[in-house]
């Protein structure tokens, strides 16, 4: 990095995303970003920070996925495996494992709470990435507090503290931020990608749009007087 031109510590790009461990869309779109940001000659100036957003609110017990999104959606059911094997394929270039016919659809405001407290201990982005492949590869019950306690120890967080996050709603001021920041974005679906507050990527895009709204945020750092 040149001082000259950025100055002696550029501030790092912000990437906020709004996703939710449930949505299949999400992890492909965390995938994506996750290549375009290991291309970037500047990726060690990235900050990702994950936002708590709910596709399926109040669902109250884990059902099939594919029988909960052809219920609700009225999906014919060759329709989503069409979709599914398109989402898989792409996946795949970036290392996801899909395995859609093991994949559970279950209320993620407890899973939420989880990626909050490995935030406060420095692991959130193994946690995001954790709760998907529990959600999408190992067909895990994601609401459920023991498969919870098991994954935060994983990522070696305290069970005891976990289980208490849980049992005591942990971290629901926080949930709430992000929820109403949504609103107030207008965010009806996810994943939704914020760079530095002011430039909007919405849905699991190819890894050039990620790649431009990088290359653009960094511009903005060169237009900007030390």
């Amino acid at each position: 990095m040149s001082a000259s031109v950025f100055g002696a510590a550029a501030e790092p790009i912000v990437i906020d995303v709004w996703s939710d461990v449930v949505c299949p869309f999400c992890y492909l779109g965390h995938g994506v970003l996750e290549q375009a940001i290991a291309q970037f000659p500047h990726g060690s100036s990235v900050r990702v920070r994950y936002r708590s957003f709910q596709l399926h609110p109040g669902i109250t017990r884990a059902v099939p996925a594919d029988d909960y999104v052809v219920a609700k959606l009225g999906l014919p059911k060759a329709q989503l495996d069409a979709s599914h094997a398109q989402i898989a394929s792409r996946g795949a270039e970036v290392g996801l494992d899909y395995r859609f016919e093991k994949a559970l659809m279950a209320d993620t405001m407890d899973a939420h709470r989880i990626i909050h407290l490995a935030d406060a201990h420095g692991r959130q982005i193994d946690a995001v990435k954790r709760m998907f492949k529990a959600e999408f590869t190992d067909g895990l019950d994601v609401s459920d507090h023991t498969v919870l306690a098991d994954l935060a120890v994983e990522l070696g967080l305290d069970r005891d503290e976990a289980i208490k996050t849980l049992e005591t709603k942990g971290y629901e001021k926080e949930i709430q931020a992000d929820l109403r920041q949504a609103r107030q974005y207008g965010i009806t679906g996810v994943p939704f990608f914020v760079f530095d507050s002011k430039r909007a990527v919405s849905g699991a895009q190819p890894l050039e749009t990620f790649r431009h709204a990088l290359d653009v945020s960094w511009q903005d750092r060169a237009a900007t007087p030390a």
